[in-house]
């Protein structure tokens, strides 16, 4: 089975940081999002970066951008359906979405997704971590057939907004990751934490 399509995720407003990109923080000398590609990249066959507007503010990443297709800034299912229009235009039947806030996803996201959903036998999987006792779902990781594309595009042009509400209607699976695998960066503290987490791992 040939590799997905990897998508990365921009497309939110920071507005816990203040506005802005929040790819373009930078973490110990890399931005966010070059440490997603580093992370992603590997692991899918291209990449693409789903953002709005002005896209020549990336383009020192190389990258294709492309904007969402519906909806003025409505979430990141918006993204997923952008990242399936470009994966139907290009060849792929499979995307894999990331976000480009979360600079410590694991280096077997893909693998792991795409064996939940082969075992489910389910056209999603969805990424998840054990919290209190509850499994919790991170959605914006997560492996998606593209076959779903009009399916999608329909829901969000019907009002849907939360991810897991369509997800659960195709029945998709999950796979459980450690704890911090999905630390995000939405405030000036999560930016000092993930600092200390890199010293961490030093």
């Amino acid at each position: 089975m040939s590799k997905p399509l990897g998508v990365i995720l921009a497309g939110g407003q920071a507005r816990r940081m203040g506005g802005g990109d929040k790819g373009m923080l930078v973490l110990q000398g890399m931005t966010l999002l070059d440490r997603v590609i580093d992370r992603l990249g590997p692991q899918v066959d291209r990449l693409v970066l789903n953002a709005n507007g002005d896209a020549a503010r990336f383009i020192e990443y190389g990258l294709p951008v492309v904007p969402d297709t519906v909806g003025d800034d409505i979430g990141p299912l918006a993204g997923v359906l952008a990242g399936m229009n470009y994966a139907v235009d290009h060849g792929y039947d499979r995307i894999v979405t990331a976000a480009a806030d979360t600079p410590f996803f694991p280096h077997d996201l893909v693998e792991r997704l795409e064996r939940a959903s082969d075992r489910a036998t389910t056209p999603i999987a969805l990424s998840a971590t054990h919290e209190e006792g509850r499994l919790v779902r991170h959605p914006t990781f997560g492996l998606w057939e593209v076959r779903l594309r009009d399916d999608l595009r329909a829901a969000l042009q019907d009002g849907l907004r939360k991810i897991v509400m369509w997800t659960d209607k195709h029945g998709a699976a999950s796979t459980a990751f450690e704890d911090n695998a999905f630390f995000n960066v939405n405030t000036p503290d999560d930016l000092e934490q993930a600092e200390a987490i890199l010293k961490g791992s030093a």
